[in-house]
């Protein structure tokens, strides 16, 4: 083989690990980026959701041509699709751009949510919190994605989707609200646990939670309300200790919760704990 010809297989070779190189290296803020994307996007369809509540005193009903007062009602009378959109009754198109939310629907996931907060009160050691997969609540019975609310810390640009139940498939598109702890609604005797990655390729969502200080706001906004909590404590525990989750009489808290390593391959939890202000 002539020496030109492999000058150019070197020069190929050469361009190649290049390229390979780049890539390695532009894959990960990449891949964060189109993240923390898909987590924004789950935060404008809620919103969306929020911002299109069917009722009956809602100039939206009659504009729609909707005369259901809930989701399941809607579906049944086939004035929405099961996504939540509104669609022609003959047609079977979608006649309006966003999905829209019943007020019944809304008004009875929050008894719900107070009626699971009082029935973990008292009984947080009886409650089987070994897996926290489970969702607190099933969601799309009240016509909602598994979206409860969203997570927001301004000092740390965190802003974030909160899913119902700690999956892998949740927590790939952000934080999420541990089974067997509060729900986050505006009521005192709650310990609201959230959890998220940090230190995964695309998956960083709670790597900056360890930049939290002492006296930072954190804030919860679910379909009501939002909640602000003001930073009083942060702490590293094993992955085996609960105690930081149990709830406190008289008091509002939130725990955040990641993993952060303790060497030899093996994590352990960091924590963030804040109070309702």
């Amino acid at each position: 083989m002539k020496l030109k010809t492999w000058k150019k297989i070197l020069l190929i070779i050469a361009f190649l690990m290049m390229l390979t190189g780049i890539g390695l290296m532009l894959f990960p803020p990449v891949s964060n980026y189109v993240g923390q994307q898909n987590a924004n996007a789950a935060i404008e369809e809620y919103s969306e959701t929020l911002d299109n509540v069917i009722s009956d005193d809602s100039p939206l009903k009659e504009t729609l041509g909707i005369t259901a007062d809930t989701y399941e009602e809607a579906v049944e009378r086939g004035e929405i699709d099961r996504e939540g959109y509104p669609i022609d009754v003959v047609t079977h198109t979608r006649t309006y751009d966003s999905p829209v939310s019943f007020r019944d629907d809304l008004d009875r996931l929050y008894r719900d949510s107070k009626e699971y907060n009082a029935s973990i009160l008292y009984h947080q050691g009886t409650v089987d919190t070994s897996d926290y997969t489970k969702a607190a609540l099933r969601m799309s019975s009240y016509g909602l994605s598994n979206v409860y609310g969203y997570l927001s810390a301004p000092s740390i640009d965190l802003y974030l989707p909160i899913y119902l139940g700690a999956s892998d498939d949740v927590m790939n598109y952000g934080a999420a609200h541990l089974y067997g702890t509060s729900l986050p609604i505006d009521e005192k005797d709650t310990n609201v646990a959230i959890a998220g990655h940090t230190g995964y390729i695309g998956r960083i969502f709670f790597d900056n939670i360890r930049h939290l200080d002492i006296g930072d706001t954190v804030s919860f906004t679910n379909y009501w309300e939002t909640i602000d909590y003001s930073v009083v404590n942060t702490k590293v525990i094993s992955p085996t200790q609960t105690d930081d989750f149990i709830i406190q009489p008289g008091r509002q808290l939130i725990t955040l919760i990641t993993c952060t390593p303790a060497g030899g391959g093996k994590f352990n939890r960091y924590l963030v704990i804040a109070e309702k202000k």
